[in-house]
């Protein structure tokens, strides 16, 4: 994954981090964000299996960005590895570099294994679901705030699923708080 721009490094993994995703890329509701801001109880494998997931992203993440440094600061010492390899293997050597790749790649492993693990998965409930959409969301998408379709059309359908389990979860009264979108003419 040398050459992979995703850089993007995520929080912490808690029970919040899927309201706080939505909270976060959801702004247009602001009492539903209360709402999701609240701790949650859920009981269902697929959002434990989620939380192991974005776990497993968060080190291909930082074992990404670190091989990315650690390349770009190779190429800095010695150039390429066709100009100089034996300056290349002596720099790799010192700086850790090929050790970066094969833990780059271990991570990548694993979190395909968890995702596929998540895939299969089923949902007991509509945060297990919407769990399961955002992994997809943000294992596929070019950038968490991508205007190509159909990017912005399933963060829409995140927050509809959340904002239709926070309804049920608060016996009705999130739907008299928080005013349908307008419809995309």
């Amino acid at each position: 994954m040398a050459d992979s721009d995703n850089s993007r490094t995520l929080p912490t993994v808690t029970q919040r981090d899927l309201h706080s995703f939505v909270v976060a890329s959801f702004r247009t509701h602001p009492e539903l964000a209360a709402r999701l801001a609240a701790p949650l109880d859920i009981d269902d494998l697929a959002f434990t299996i989620w939380r192991q997931w974005c776990a497993a992203r968060h080190r291909l993440i930082e074992s990404c960005l670190r091989q990315q440094g650690l390349e770009k600061r190779l190429f800095a010492m010695v150039g390429t590895p066709s100009d100089a390899p034996e300056a290349w293997k002596a720099a790799d050597q010192q700086i850790g570099y090929s050790e970066a790749v094969q833990e780059e790649e271990r991570a990548a492993a694993l979190e395909d294994d968890v995702a596929e693990m998540l895939w299969d998965t089923p949902a007991e409930s509509i945060v297990g679901a919407t769990a399961k959409l955002h992994a997809m969301l943000a294992k596929w998408q070019p950038a968490t705030s991508s205007d190509e379709y159909p990017w912005p059309q399933l963060r829409l359908v995140i927050a509809d699923l959340l904002k239709i389990d926070a309804e049920i979860s608060s016996g009705g009264n999130a739907r008299r708080q928080v005013k349908a979108r307008p419809l995309a003419t």
